[in-house]
């Protein structure tokens, strides 16, 4: 799995690329086949935006949030699309 962090008028410090890794590990534990991930962090004024499109045998996915704090948009980014990962493999298992 490929995990790419930019950031957008916001400086991708070693922390926050930690924290987005690790919470990008909670996607591989639901759906093995997770190719590559792209992760963008953008600050507008006073909104933080986490934004992330997810690459997965068969499908890609998306998932944003704007929150007024970066980590808890990732939180929140990352509920998403563990929610579509869940989704999307329970299409797989009831199809065949």
């Amino acid at each position: 799995m490929q995990v790419s962090i930019t950031g957008h008028h916001v400086e991708v410090t070693e922390a926050l690329k930690a924290y987005v890794e690790e919470k990008i590990s909670k996607i591989k534990r639901h759906f093995d086949n997770v190719v590559d991930v792209h992760v963008i962090l953008t600050v507008e004024k006073l909104q933080q935006k986490a934004e992330a499109a997810v690459q997965i045998s068969g499908a890609k996915l998306y998932a944003e949030d704007v929150q007024e704090d970066m980590y808890a948009a990732i939180d929140f980014m990352v509920d998403k699309l563990d929610r579509q990962i869940v989704k999307h493999k329970e299409k797989l298992q009831n199809h065949r």
